[in-house]
């Protein structure tokens, strides 16, 4: 009946339905279609019951509206927090974060956390404890990841709006595969914190995915922060910034072409070249790049490194916490080979690692001199099968015994752990390293029905560009 969580908003204050009313909706939704999803691994369907009928949500953007959140990050006091993994299917947060404050400020009503990969590592959602994630619009595939539950929950229609978290594309993969938007904001944009205020040195960040511009545009505007305490602080986007149509013609790069090299389908080529097209005809200009803005190769290989170190310092505090080694049946293979790779690798390389993403952040602003926006396919192809990307028992037999290699060994062995599902979905992982915001919009639809995203990136502190933009399209049914 509501065709986003801005109208469900507009309803409640204008008395035409009451919060109760909403959460009761997206429970009996819920529980309709999650045991075909597998999108909610923990409810709180009580509380948010009584939220409902006690909060006052007079004067907050989204007060009453019904939302569920990551079971990755967005902490929220006594609830559980798995983190996808076995070690923490009994664990419970003891605070809630700061971008979970700021959600319920904005008078969201929380119903539950969604399924997501052990720790976010993998662009689908398969966890070992909680299962995979199905895509709504076809079973036998997995709706993506780290994001998967969320976009499955927001594409069955459980709720209009989901958090979500990307370190790597795990806000865009999703919304590609399942016809959403996901907007990536730039490095620094959203709360972050208390504790940790720097997700994987900055690549990874918190927003949420969504059906609509508008939802997508209001959510940033109530979200956005300047937060001093955190490395990242940025200038905050002013509501005429958010709210206004894009006053001029943009200059906009395109390419179709892997950063890694790897094989692009011809569907997804397919749904940029149609929406140059239209951008033509909307009068921007819009040039095919001749060479790729990074090396796509090099960059993917210092994600790694810092991934494997991030990891290894996160199981420093985890081993702490348990009081005992981790061994390799507390977590999943995948897990056990980044972990342990991380633990070879010495400071001066990883400082190294920063020094380029600081280059490659200057390489890109340089780029945006020249080039509004760049514009190329959000993933290589559809939604893959469940398996898909299984490891061979070759390759896992390597990775559990992971320590008889060295540094650059192990890291020709994450490479290839991670070959075929980078293939799929080699243009994300860019604006993580370089902190630019970058969108995913459902332009497209295969001949079967399965939609492919477009991916939009600006230039750092842009998010108001890709908005205005994206709600061109909107205007003109290309949305």
């Amino acid at each position: 009946m509501w065709k986003d969580a801005t109208e469900m908003a507009e309803a409640i204050r204008d008395k035409q339905v009451s919060p109760r009313e909403l959460v009761e909706d997206a429970i009996e939704k819920i529980e309709a279609e999650n045991p075909r999803l597998d999108a909610l691994v923990s409810k709180r369907y009580e509380e948010a019951l009584w939220c409902a009928e006690s909060g006052n949500f007079a004067g907050k953007s989204f007060g009453g509206v019904p939302i569920l959140i990551k079971d990755l990050g967005q902490t929220q006091a006594s609830q559980p927090s798995t983190f996808g993994s076995r070690l923490f299917a009994k664990n419970k947060a003891s605070q809630t974060d700061n971008y979970v404050k700021r959600l319920q400020e904005l008078g969201f009503i929380i119903l539950g956390r969604t399924n997501t990969p052990e720790f976010g590592f993998k662009n689908i959602s398969d966890s070992s404890l909680h299962g995979p994630v199905n895509l709504p619009a076809d079973i036998s595939r997995n709706a993506g990841g780290s994001s998967g539950g969320a976009a499955a929950a927001v594409a069955s229609g459980m709720v209009p709006i989901a958090g979500a978290s990307d370190g790597g594309g795990s806000i865009r993969i999703p919304a590609s595969f399942n016809g959403l938007i996901g907007l990536k904001p730039t490095r620094g944009r959203l709360p972050a914190g208390p504790g940790p205020y720097r997700g994987w040195q900055g690549a990874s960040c918190h927003f949420a995915l969504t059906k609509s511009v508008r939802d997508t545009r209001n959510l940033l505007m109530g979200m956005q922060t300047c937060q001093l305490e955190s490395p990242f602080p940025l200038p905050l986007l002013d509501e005429d910034q958010l709210t206004s149509s894009l006053k001029k013609t943009l200059k906009i790069a395109f390419s179709t072409e892997s950063p890694i090299g790897s094989l692009v389908s011809e569907d997804a080529r397919e749904a940029v070249y149609r929406l140059v097209k239209q951008l033509e005809v909307l009068g921007h200009e819009v040039v095919e790049l001749t060479r790729q803005p990074l090396d796509g190769i090099e960059a993917m290989k210092s994600y790694y490194i810092m991934n494997s170190v991030e990891t290894a310092q996160m199981f420093d505090e985890i081993e702490a916490g348990f009081a005992r080694d981790m061994k390799p049946k507390d977590m999943e293979i995948m897990t056990w080979a980044i972990f342990r790779s991380g633990q070879s690798i010495p400071a001066k390389v990883y400082s190294k690692v920063l020094q380029d993403w600081d280059r490659y952040s200057a390489q890109m602003a340089l780029f945006h001199e020249s080039y509004d926006l760049l514009l190329t396919p959000t993933v290589a192809d559809i939604a893959p099968l469940h398996g898909q990307f299984d490891l061979k028992e070759t390759l896992k037999d390597k990775l559990l015994h992971m320590d008889q290699f060295s540094m650059n060994e192990q890291q020709d062995l994450i490479w290839e752990m991670f070959a075929e599902s980078l293939a799929w979905t080699p243009f994300t992982q860019q604006a993580n390293l370089t902190g630019q915001p970058s969108i995913s919009l459902p332009t497209y639809q295969t001949a079967a029905g399965f939609p492919i995203g477009v991916q939009l990136t600006a230039a750092k502190g842009r998010e108001d560009l890709l908005l205005q933009v994206a709600q061109q399209l909107k205007e003109n049914g290309l949305i």
